[in-house]
């Protein structure tokens, strides 16, 4: 597998169950290790940096919001990773303020993450990343649970981080979603790439989606 991202891309990467996604993004900031091969991130090798330190630059948020979130209330939930990162109190403070802005949580700030509705509780997983100023956003099936006015509310928010600069990478079973929003997508199956196009030139591949288990 060769794959280049370039700064400021909106990527999504797509494939049926078990096809290698997940795997594949967990290796761009170390929760994963490459047994081959070479990961390089913002133009230096992965390997002998730690995921603290890859943190500072590829964000992840986990298919399952549940699984990052542990603490209090909102506010505190999503300063514990730059408070974790070394940041001043003031600094932590700034990055709380910045991500609650970015996701649109002001009103919930004080509540406990686990006792939000599910697309609530997305946003503040989301939330917790961005505070951590990563230039990349890892998204797993974002989307997942979420009805139609909740999607579309998530997705202009992270389309808003893109415009700003952040690079954007999307991995969802949710063609639509692709359709809508990403500028190139790639197409993973058995653990290797099948196509790198723009969504138009992969969805007119009916072969490459018949291999892959996706529907157009």
């Amino acid at each position: 597998m060769n794959l280049d991202i370039r700064a400021g891309e909106f990527l999504a990467i797509v494939g049926g169950n078990g096809s290698g996604k997940t795997t594949l993004a967990k290796l761009f900031n170390g929760l994963l290790r490459p047994t081959a091969g070479t990961v390089t991130v913002g133009g230096r090798p992965a390997s002998g940096r730690t995921v603290a330190q890859l943190a500072r630059i590829v964000g992840y948020a986990f298919q399952n919001p549940d699984h990052q979130l542990f603490c209090s209330s909102v506010e505190e939930e999503i300063g514990f990773g730059p408070r974790n990162l070394g940041c001043t109190d003031a600094e932590v403070a700034s990055r709380v303020e910045h991500a609650i802005e970015a996701m649109d949580l002001n009103h919930l700030r004080k509540q406990p993450p686990l006792s939000l509705r599910l697309g609530d509780r997305r946003r503040v997983s989301i939330a917790s990343v961005i505070a951590m100023s990563p230039r990349v956003l890892i998204l797993d099936e974002p989307t997942t649970g979420l009805d139609a006015a909740e999607t579309k509310d998530l997705m202009a928010h992270i389309c808003k981080l893109n415009r700003e600069g952040s690079t954007i990478v999307l991995i969802t079973h949710d063609m639509k979603l692709v359709a809508e929003y990403a500028a190139r997508v790639v197409v993973v199956a058995q653990g290797r790439i099948l196509l790198d196009s723009d969504p138009r030139g992969a969805f007119s591949d009916p072969e490459i989606l018949r291999q892959s288990n996706l529907e157009p």
